[in-house]
């Protein structure tokens, strides 16, 4: 068995993988002051309501895009099951069957989405993912990272207009029945949620038009399925494929090893 790990601006993801299928899948809040010793009892009790012994965890692998929490979380994976994780990031990416651009900085959840997209699909795909940023990885058939475009999530989006108005409140990420608000929330709700199905949809529209319309695109992330408006533009909505992606990035690593 495997312990994943996707550490992401909002939250760190765990799955444990039986060589199958993904058998669990536990998310918990990225805290960048928890310590290492918070993270193992929340990583051991998981392990033991699903009766899976330390010892059955035979691979690790780690990615974050938080600096600040890689240490912390590699330190806490080698202590509880006695050997270092692996970790994704630039150092291994030349043992992947994909070509990445600007290897040091791109993140790793993007390499990810692009190579678990590559491995399923073996076409031109866009991978939206719906996370603390709202992101589009294009990788092509032939296993090239060509673009990435980064806008603000739909919770960030929320939030950041709820921070920085005096009299806008924070709102649930609910799609209304109109676009003609007739109340504060149903206001930010029209104007962020419905903006951003026609963000998404615009953008994909470019970005096939600059691949000649031959692309399909795939939702990930744990708001992927939040505007059902926007499932018809999507091949497949899988809310795990990030950490899909990472899982296989530590088996190519663990194959050129042997």
């Amino acid at each position: 068995m495997q312990i994943i790990v996707d550490i992401g601006n909002t939250d760190a993801v765990f799955g444990l993988y039986d060589q199958t299928s993904w058998q669990h899948i536990w998310r918990t809040p990225a805290q960048r002051e928890e310590t290492a010793e918070s993270y193992e009892s929340r990583l051991r009790l998981w392990l033991l309501e699903a009766s899976i012994p330390l010892s059955a965890i035979k691979t690790t692998v780690l990615s974050s895009v938080v600096p600040g929490l890689t240490p912390t979380m590699r330190a806490m994976l080698a202590e509880l099951f006695g050997y270092a994780p692996i970790v994704v990031g630039p150092g291994i990416y030349p043992l992947l069957p994909i070509e990445i651009i600007r290897p040091h900085e791109i993140g790793a959840d993007l390499v990810a989405n692009a190579l678990a997209a590559y491995t399923r699909y073996q076409r031109n795909c866009v991978v939206v993912d719906f996370g603390t940023a709202l992101t589009f990885t294009t990788v092509s058939g032939d296993g090239k990272i060509v673009g990435v475009a980064i806008a603000p999530g739909l919770r960030t989006a929320i939030r950041s207009l709820f921070a920085n108005t005096a009299q806008l409140p924070e709102v649930p990420i609910e799609v209304p029945a109109s676009a003609l608000g007739t109340s504060t929330t149903h206001a930010i709700q029209a104007g962020i949620i419905l903006g951003y199905e026609g963000l998404v949809r615009s953008l994909l529209e470019r970005i096939k038009s600059e691949l000649n319309g031959d692309c399909i695109a795939v939702a990930t992330g744990g708001l992927s399925g939040r505007i059902p408006s926007l499932r018809n533009v999507f091949v497949d909505i899988v809310p795990s494929l990030t950490l899909e992606g990472v899982r296989l990035i530590g088996q190519f690593v663990a194959a050129s090893t042997v």
